[in-house]
């Protein structure tokens, strides 16, 4: 019932989302990320996580192998989740050895160059609504009842000790305090870790919605209210700790119906916007409809905030649970075209080996459509982008770029497994190959050109 209530009130105001999008742009004019020698960067990869193990056991579901596979496949980056509540499980004791497992699992990023981001997850709040994120002792209800949605989780943020206990994190001093050190602590660890591009500072915040608000209006408040300032406490507490981290600001998930983000500024220089691409029919088991325009929805909405404050975006999650439905095929060829107008890079949800949201089997091979994730891309430039795209149908990529005038002059290409033929010009060449990457060297101040295509009778990998 509260996911119908959910999508009802998303959808009305995904209504009104044209009349104040953009007409007609795409978000090739939207700021870029980039690396610490400045060159622009493009990320796919997926999130990795450990949600079962707590304590000494706490992400020991992660492996070596999960990174590897991801490189071996041409995926360059990955969403770590780690948890306030085992770095954390007193007031101001902070587990060293959950800190070292962190680092085991940066240091084997490293090991197959494998970008990472941090994200302090939480999934309705955290232990004591019976899932991870904020601590028991950050937890505050006043009371307040709680029940429990066994068959639809994401319904529980709508309880209210759920909802108040999201007001005190964003209102209570002491908490407030919490959070910023939570962050300083992890901050100050891996601010000079190679593999390390930045933190998402809190997972799908959510909130309390006043009475007689509807979902969209309630979301926006709180961003504007609650989430902005929390950002901006958060940012003065990550900065001091090192200056090239990307800070990765979220909004609510309302935002995946195709609502613009009621988020302020945050005052940092290095600041990406990562909403999550979810759709709530097809999270409760609908297929893709691809008439009922969500992807445009989607794209005019969010990409208003980082073109009015001038961040990149970082889609943080996507991918739906049933991904072998007769559509599928459809959204991901969608999805990917949508990401790839306006995106710096996204990671799906989730790189694991089975069923459900798992990117691949147990045997290590894509599941269904979701070897359609996998297509070549510029995952380095050293100079400015003036086109990407890639063409799933006739498996050709196409980049243009103008060359930087002086620095590093070395682009770097990921490619799928199969076989590829490239193809260079405009004061470029292919400066040597590997498994998986290319490299391109171009001229100062050139405007380059590469293709990529396919070989004829190679299949994804």
């Amino acid at each position: 019932m509260l996911r119908a209530i959910l999508t009802a009130s998303a959808v009305v105001a995904a209504l009104l989302a044209p009349a104040t999008a953009h007409a007609g742009q795409t978000g090739q004019d939207l700021p870029r990320l980039t690396d610490r020698q400045g060159r622009v960067l493009t990320l796919h990869g997926w999130n990795i996580e450990d949600k079962t193990h707590r304590g000494e056991e706490a992400l020991t579901a992660i492996t070596e192998g999960h990174l590897r596979d991801m490189r071996a496949k041409g995926f360059d980056f990955t969403r770590l989740l780690v948890f306030w509540d085992d770095l954390e499980p007193e007031p101001g004791r902070y587990s060293q050895s959950y800190l070292r497992r962190i680092e085991r699992v940066l240091d084997w990023a490293e090991r197959h160059d494998v970008k990472v981001v941090i994200d302090a997850h939480q999934d309705v709040f955290g232990p004591a609504f019976g899932h991870r994120g904020i601590p028991e002792w950050a937890t505050r209800t006043d009371g307040l009842p709680f029940t429990a949605h066994p068959d639809d989780w994401f319904a529980e943020y709508f309880e209210p000790a759920v909802q108040r206990a999201f007001t005190h994190l964003y209102e209570d001093e002491d908490l407030r305090r919490a959070q910023a050190d939570m962050w300083r602590t992890l901050a100050t660890r891996f601010a000079h870790h190679p593999a390390v591009l930045g933190y998402d500072l809190v997972n799908e915040p959510m909130g309390e919605a006043r009475p007689g608000e509807d979902l969209a209006t309630a979301a926006r408040r709180i961003e504007r209210d609650q989430l902005t300032p929390m950002y901006n406490r958060l940012a003065d507490a990550v900065r001091p700790a090192g200056r090239d981290a990307w800070l990765f600001v979220e909004p609510t998930p309302v935002v995946g119906e195709g609502v613009p983000t009621g988020l302020g500024r945050v005052d940092d220089p290095r600041v990406v916007y990562a909403p999550h691409f979810y759709n709530t029919a097809m999270e409760a088991g609908a297929d893709y409809d691809p008439g009922a325009g969500w992807v445009e929805a989607y794209e005019r909405a969010v990409t208003e905030y980082p073109r009015r404050y001038r961040v990149p975006v970082v889609v943080g999650e996507w991918g739906p649970l049933n991904n072998g439905l007769p559509n599928m095929n459809r959204f991901y060829r969608d999805a990917m075209a949508s990401l790839g107008r306006y995106a710096s890079g996204w990671a799906g949800y989730v790189w694991c080996y089975g069923g459900g949201y798992c990117a691949v089997d147990g045997t290590g091979a894509f599941r269904a459509n979701k070897e359609l994730t996998a297509e070549p891309y510029a995952e380095t430039v050293a100079g400015s982008v003036g086109s990407a795209s890639y063409d799933s149908g006739s498996g050709v990529y196409r980049l243009v770029y103008r060359a930087a005038p002086h620095g590093c002059r070395v682009s770097v290409l990921s490619l799928p497994p199969g076989s590829w033929r490239i193809t260079a010009g405009g004061g470029a060449r292919v400066l040597r190959r590997s498994a998986g990457r290319a490299w391109i060297l171009a001229g100062p101040g050139s405007r380059a050109s590469v293709t990529v295509e396919r070989d004829l009778g190679t299949s994804r990998g």
